[in-house]
């Protein structure tokens, strides 16, 4: 009897950590989200994308430092699962000035997802907020170009730009 008390405290043990893990995943992501929502304005994301790095780097998510930084972004690679919209989210990109390079810096961020179902609400999103949808995206060639070294799964990935070379160009 003793060993099933156990077992069954283990289990609702198990069960608030899921949730609580879920509940945090849910809030990081509406996070990243209003990160990259374009404002009414039309000009301008809701939030900053540096805060949003720092709590999936608090969540551990990401690690503290950035994979690669190569001109003007940052990539970070997700170390622990975390999703966007349904799909499996595999990197983060934030481009900013900190140290000028040339030209031309476009603030913003970016990211790439593994697709496992419909990509319709990350398209919806992208039209609606000013971004770009990427869809059957060669993340290996992108790792490649910035000398990113990582093994990737052989699967279909997407990636989203919300950046300020996204927004609409004035006609």
């Amino acid at each position: 009897m003793r060993k099933f008390l156990y077992l069954l405290l283990a289990a609702c043990f198990m069960s608030v950590l899921s949730s609580t893990s879920m509940a945090a995943d849910g809030e990081l992501e509406n996070r990243l989200i209003k990160a990259l929502k374009i404002k009414k304005n039309g000009l301008d994301r809701q939030a900053r994308s540096r805060p949003v790095i720092l709590a999936y780097q608090q969540a551990g998510i990401l690690k503290r430092s950035r994979n690669r930084r190569i001109d003007y972004m940052d990539f970070y690679i997700v170390d622990k699962p975390a999703s966007f919209m349904g799909q499996k989210l595999v990197l983060l990109e934030e481009e900013y000035m900190d140290t000028w390079v040339g030209c031309c810096v476009s603030p913003g961020m970016g990211l790439a997802v593994q697709v496992s179902s419909n990509t319709d609400a990350m398209e919806k999103f992208a039209l609606e907020n000013a971004c770009t949808l990427t869809p059957h995206f060669d993340l290996k060639a992108r790792f490649k170009d910035y000398l990113i070294k990582h093994q990737l799964p052989v699967a279909d990935y997407a990636y989203l730009s919300c950046r300020e070379r996204d927004l609409p160009e004035d006609e």
